[in-house]
């Protein structure tokens, strides 16, 4: 299952879609839309027109909320399932999504795709990631290469577990990956490409509310004295 939450998207999710198709004929594609405008319109009613299931939020509530909206859909129409998320915007290579989709579906455990920050990529990003790596190691112990990456794998049984997860915008994939350490759940990483497009231009995060509502959850369990150490392993 591969689960695509869209804000206002474009050509680029229904190029995702069709590179999807080609590589993986029998997957199934959930896109949540968070949303969008009238716009939009035209790009969703092509991917629905290409097989893949499309749920709507009313209104714009973020990408934490369409994520647990995907999840609560996938655990009740179908079960048992392991679920790839990946952003729709053409940042991650068809080949990356796919070996994610494996590496879950072998190790039965969360997994990230991490980038190696290579070559060009935009100053915010490389900066971004590394100061929340700093954070994060700070206030967990353990080693994240990439905190901030949207390719993420989860095992079935973790679903009804990512829906309790707090938070409905992008503080929720930080708030996933701490609330993991602290239940002792392993979380592996294997490396992708690192691919911007435009400079990053393509992606709705980047004011100051949401670099604040990504800090704060970190700030909060560096001072939390219950916090659980749980494994985290990383794969070439």
């Amino acid at each position: 299952m591969l689960l695509l939450p869209v804000y206002e998207p474009g050509q680029a999710l229904v190029t995702t879609v069709v590179s999807l198709r080609d590589a993986a004929p029998d997957a199934h594609v959930v896109v949540v839309d968070d949303g969008s405008g009238p716009a939009s319109a035209g790009p969703l009613s092509a991917v629905r027109d290409l097989g893949c299931t499309v749920l709507r939020l009313p209104a714009n509530r973020g990408k934490g909320a369409a994520l647990k909206h995907g999840f609560r859909h996938i655990a009740e129409h179908h079960p048992g399932h392991a679920v790839v998320c990946a952003d729709p915007d053409g940042q991650h290579h068809v080949e990356d999504i796919l070996r994610v989709a494996r590496h879950v579906e072998v190790s039965a455990r969360m997994v990230l795709g991490v980038r190696a920050f290579e070559g060009r990529v935009p100053l915010r990003s490389r900066f971004g990631n590394a100061l929340t790596g700093v954070l994060f190691r700070a206030a967990t112990g353990r080693d994240i290469r990439d905190t901030q990456t949207g390719l993420r794998g989860h095992p079935a049984d973790q679903l009804p577990w990512l829906c309790t997860v707090p938070g409905d915008r992008f503080e929720y994939e930080m708030n996933v990956l701490l609330h993991a350490v602290r239940a002792g759940l392993p979380i592996e990483q294997t490396g992708i490409t690192t691919r911007y497009i435009g400079d990053n231009g393509t992606s709705h995060f980047g004011s100051l509310a949401d670099s604040v509502r990504v800090y704060r959850p970190l700030l909060r369990h560096a001072l939390s004295p219950s916090l659980r150490r749980g494994g985290v392993r990383v794969a070439g």
